[in-house]
């Protein structure tokens, strides 16, 4: 199977990724079902990177029906240890325009309906998750978003709604009294995924509108975001071409061994069927 070091989560309007050379189209069947669509693995940069399209070529899938689990599986089988996010999300502070990046280091979940954990029949672990993201991933961004020319904000936290459909008013109002930055509807699945599969991640999260908040902007729509997200998606590949040759080639540490104090059931009670399917995930941690 092709490996890759870097992975990269193409967010809307970010289907594909330039500059990939000695292309490999890898089609993955993980425990959790099929992933969003095949990966593309390639050199990117002299690193190796697999880029893989949330959404699925097209934009076949709701936020809800991301098949995240087996996103971020797959990523892990082909031997990811750092993963870029790229999201567009609606700005909840004045400050925060359209085209500017926010590089957020927190999240809170409003979603209902996700799958977000890897564990249960018959094996209980949990992470740390105080820290959500990379630092180290995070201030690499950040370095290579200025050093692009983006605007960039670097913190913030980012809240995760259910979708698809956009905020009320009232809830966006809500969540600016709260004192959220940015509203998207994927990362914190991925973000909770990743953590639990010792992946690094960072969120580029590529402001596309005010959500509906701003009395002096247009509300948002899907019109409004396809002006926006080519735009945004340019600058995104440009970011992600420079950030692969800083990221570093060990694993971040805090992200690494994020299952080594979190597994909570006996070792010597756990259903073989559970350890067989998450091996690539604990199997260091059970010999």
């Amino acid at each position: 199977m092709a490996k890759a070091e870097i992975g990269v989560l193409g967010g809307s309007g970010l289907y594909d990724m330039d500059g990939l050379t000695n292309v490999e189209r890898v089609t993955l069947d993980t425990p959790f079902g099929a992933p969003s669509d095949e990966y593309a693995v390639g050199t990117l940069e002299g690193r190796r990177v697999a880029f893989l399209p949330r959404h699925g070529r097209g934009h076949r899938f709701t936020p809800t029906e991301v098949p995240f689990r087996a996103n971020v599986f797959g990523f892990k089988l082909l031997g990811v240890e750092w993963l870029i996010s790229v999201s567009a999300v609606g700005s909840l502070k004045q400050e925060y325009a359209p085209r500017h990046i926010v590089v957020p280091d927190q999240f809170f979940d409003r979603t209902k309906f996700r799958r977000d954990t890897f564990f249960g029949d018959g094996l209980a672990a949990h992470v740390s998750f105080a820290e959500p993201v990379s630092p180290v991933l995070s201030a690499v961004l950040c370095d290579c978003a200025r050093a692009a020319g983006a605007t960039v904000h670097k913190g913030g936290t980012y809240v995760n709604m259910e979708g698809p459909a956009f905020s009320t008013k009232a809830e966006s109002n809500w969540h600016r009294a709260c004192g959220f930055d940015v509203i998207g509807m994927t990362n914190l699945t991925e973000a909770k995924l990743a953590r639990e599969a010792e992946i690094a991640y960072a969120t580029m999260a590529m402001v596309t509108d005010y959500d509906c908040w701003h009395e002096d902007e247009e509300h948002v729509n899907v019109e409004m975001l396809i002006a926006t997200l080519q735009a945004n998606a340019d600058t995104a590949k440009a970011i992600i071409h420079e950030a692969v040759k800083r990221i570093p080639r060990e694993p971040d540490p805090l992200c690494a061994t994020a299952l080594a104090t979190a597994i909570i059931t006996d070792r010597t009670k756990v259903p073989q069927e559970t350890l067989d399917k998450l091996r690539p995930i604990i199997g260091k941690y059970f010999g």
